[in-house]
């Protein structure tokens, strides 16, 4: 029995130690969740306070109940004791859940409704975010980070092209489930300008949770100059490039797509101005040529389960030189 004891001790502080490290990114996302900064979350918000409040009264009336059934001497009637069985066990259960749920639902036709204004379609993917908008007729794609113009109602085409998903960005909008072969809908109207971290928050595999994006909010002109540069394609590379040429020789091309250039890949995330965004591999490492450069060479190290092969058979000046032709136009 004492032999035990030790490996007992160690696996009960180590499931302590992951629940802990597990409740992090829940903790993270209920603090962005209570600072909203959207029509969306601040009712989000408002119903969490209600159910808080709710919820926190049940347990004050419980543990009363509790200290005066401790500290009566006499046991109470059985009239009184089925009064407060059929009252607290079934009557208030019932007419607290319907209060609070026929609070909540008008809430879902608002969230959830089409609109006229900006349209953007995010596919979840393992484990990133392919992001397609609307410019002059046409479909320019992104990946790992959404813009949006402040103060503008804009609704979020959402799917999924393997798994499922969820996308949630705690202080713009609740959690909203990504479904293979299904299109769902969620309308924000961010409320100001800022950086909003998003993550899934539905598991979806090995690297769920390295499956993370930004979302930056700013004033509509900067918007539109923003996506008007994201609409060109890049610069033509010199024939002497050698980013260029080893980008292509080497077979980048054939899972990604540069705009400007032969590479037309679309399996993997669309590399066109590549420098514009602030992360690699969905929130994994931040945008240098440092990190890209150790990104190519070993994706897997810094992201297990990723699907991009690894490409430390290169020399360093090669990945130097591809890691410089992707970045050098912003």
């Amino acid at each position: 029995m004492s032999a035990r004891m030790p490996s007992s001790f160690a696996a009960r502080r180590f499931t302590g130690l992951a629940a802990l490290a597990a409740g992090v990114p829940v903790f993270g996302g209920c603090r962005g969740a209570l600072a909203p900064a959207a029509e969306s979350s601040e009712r989000i918000a408002i119903l969490f306070w209600i159910m808080a409040g709710a919820a926190a009264a049940i347990w004050i009336a419980v543990l009363l109940l509790a200290a005066y059934a401790r500290h009566r001497r006499r046991p109470p009637r059985r009239r009184v004791a089925m009064a407060l069985i059929v009252i607290g066990g079934a009557v208030v259960p019932v007419l607290g859940t319907a209060a609070l749920l026929v609070g909540s639902l008008p809430m879902l036709p608002w969230l959830h409704a089409p609109h006229d204004g900006l349209q953007i379609r995010i596919e979840a993917e393992r484990w990133w975010w392919r992001v397609h908008y609307r410019h002059d007729g046409r479909i320019i794609e992104s990946a790992n980070e959404l813009r949006l113009p402040a103060g503008e109602p804009v609704t979020l085409l959402l799917g999924s092209r393997d798994v499922i998903h969820s996308l949630w960005i705690p202080e713009l909008a609740g959690k909203l489930d990504m479904i293979p072969g299904r299109q769902t809908r969620l309308l924000l109207r961010p409320a100001r300008s800022g950086r909003f971290d998003g993550l899934c928050a539905e598991y979806c595999g090995s690297a769920h949770a390295r499956m993370r994006f930004t979302t930056v909010v700013m004033p509509r002109p900067r918007f539109d100059t923003w996506l008007a540069r994201q609409a060109t394609p890049r610069a033509p590379a010199s024939s002497d490039d050698d980013g260029a040429r080893a980008f292509l020789s080497r077979g980048c091309g054939g899972c990604h797509r540069v705009r400007g250039s032969a590479a037309d890949g679309r399996i993997g995330p669309d590399l066109t101005h590549l420098a514009s965004r602030s992360t690699l591999a969905a929130g994994t490492l931040p945008m240098t040529r440092r990190d890209l450069e150790r990104w190519i060479a070993r994706p897997q190290h810094y992201k297990p389960g990723a699907l991009m092969p690894a490409y430390d058979m290169l020399e360093p000046a090669e990945r130097r030189a591809i890691a410089a032709w992707l970045l050098e136009d912003a």
